[in-house]
């Protein structure tokens, strides 16, 4: 908008003094052409009494006689005094007899190079005829036309500057609201201040803020309902799973045995689904960041201690920084993130295999597993939540997006690579630590 009004403002403004120029240089000719032609005629009007004495006091008659100048310089008048013969009785120094034509009546005659005005005496006796060169007044326009185009040349890049410098000035409030948005991260859903904006943005302001209002509401009410209901359901779930393994414990039947575990492994799958949703909740809806910085490496430490029940300790290679690992990151909330890309890669990944773990000392956690490459368009899915590509392993489809919500919480950044980089095949994990 600012572009579109500095250019729209600018353009026309120029436009409109272009054109008052061109517009005051044609009256201003027009004007000249007037006091030129005015000169010539008081010229030959002054000058005509004054050669008829001149004639009259001769004693030759149809003597041809030049005045003579006092010293050299730029005649623009020229003149020619004649008689009813055509013979030249008086000239100017600088007349020449090409420019004259013949007495055809008094007034004003242009040839292509002259203006000429011609009076009469004597009952047309004497005539004289007085010529300007076209060329004076040409160059006394263009002279004109330069005093006026000069200034513009200087005021129109002013103005432009002006024009620009008062619109950034006033759009400055609008773009101090566009910056508050835009800095604005996926879990700031206040309302902008919008004291200082124009008469005119402040409405659009204010539904911005409506909706902002709306969407946090319902955000809020979206994962209040995740996490209650999962915390709600792990109470009962682990009531039923006790006494689905009590049942298994005490029961005979093997027909009911069998049946009472494939139930147990449903109830362990429903408590592992309301953690996760917990811990989704958690990371859509808590706050990630914190106002001082800690060492992140205890997290994982601990985070890979607790895997290890679920991948063996034979799969683990942890490559852990010497030195201390400072973020402002939430660590509950990094140990949340890790352990869903640590699971991640000991469920989805080559059974054999081992899965590297690192954590440099730039804050690049880097988790990475064998397998076979994933597909560009599955991987491009892989953090939508409930969605596992093409795996048959455990799993809630959760972990990922889980990872990916933490992330854009905290201002941070998550790449998935399939294949590793480097390799042909293989699943990397890479999560830049907010600094």
């Amino acid at each position: 908008m600012q572009g579109r009004l500095a250019l729209g403002l600018g353009l026309g403004l120029t436009l409109l003094w272009l054109g008052s120029a061109w517009a005051t240089a044609t009256l201003l000719r027009g004007e000249m052409d007037e006091v030129f032609d005015s000169t010539l005629e008081e010229t030959a009007q002054r000058l005509l009494p004054l050669a008829v004495l001149d004639i009259l006091d001769r004693e030759d008659e149809g003597v041809s006689e030049r005045i003579a100048t006092l010293r050299q310089h730029e005649e623009l008048f020229t003149y020619l005094v004649r008689d009813n013969q055509g013979r030249i009785l008086l000239r100017s120094h600088g007349a020449q007899d090409a420019d004259f034509p013949p007495f055809d009546g008094m007034g004003f005659r242009q040839t292509a190079t002259h203006r000429l005005y011609y009076d009469a005496a004597l009952q047309g006796t004497v005539t004289i005829a007085v010529a300007e060169p076209l060329s004076h007044r040409t160059k006394a326009a263009r002279n004109a036309l330069a005093g006026l185009a000069l200034p513009l040349i200087a005021f129109i890049p002013l103005s432009l500057i002006g024009i620009v410098a008062i619109i950034r000035l006033s759009l400055r409030p609008v773009r101090r609201f566009s910056g508050a948005l835009a800095k604005r991260g996926a879990q700031d859903l206040s309302a902008v201040n919008d004291a200082s904006l124009p008469a005119e943005i402040a409405p659009v302001a204010e539904a911005v803020n409506q909706l902002l209002g709306r969407l946090r509401r319902a955000l809020d009410a979206e994962r209040s309902f995740t996490a209650n209901a999962a915390h709600e359901l792990r109470t009962p779930v682990a009531a039923a799973l006790a006494q689905t393994q009590r049942l298994i414990s005490e029961t005979t039947d093997q027909v009911a045995r069998r049946r009472a575990t494939e139930i147990e492994a449903s109830l362990k799958r429903l408590t592992q689904l309301a953690e996760k949703l917990m811990q989704l909740a958690r990371a859509e809806g808590g706050r990630l960041r914190r106002d001082k910085k800690t060492d992140l490496r205890p997290a994982l430490r601990m985070v890979l201690s607790d895997c290890v029940r679920i991948g063996g300790s034979g799969r683990l290679q942890e490559e852990l920084s010497d030195e201390p690992v400072l973020s402002d990151i939430d660590p509950d909330a990094f140990a949340i993130l890790a352990r869903n890309l640590v699971e991640n890669a000991l469920r989805h990944g080559d059974d054999t295999g081992p899965v590297q773990v690192s954590l440099t000392t730039g804050g690049v956690l880097r988790v990475t597993n064998d397998g076979p490459p994933v597909a560009p368009e599955t991987l491009a899915r892989l953090t939508a939540r409930f969605e596992r590509g093409k795996s048959i392993s455990r799993g809630s489809g959760l972990g990922l997006s889980i990872a990916k919500a933490i992330a854009e919480g905290a201002q941070a950044k998550l790449h998935l690579h399939s294949p590793i980089p480097g390799r042909k095949d293989g699943f990397e994990a890479v999560f830049h630590v907010p600094r």
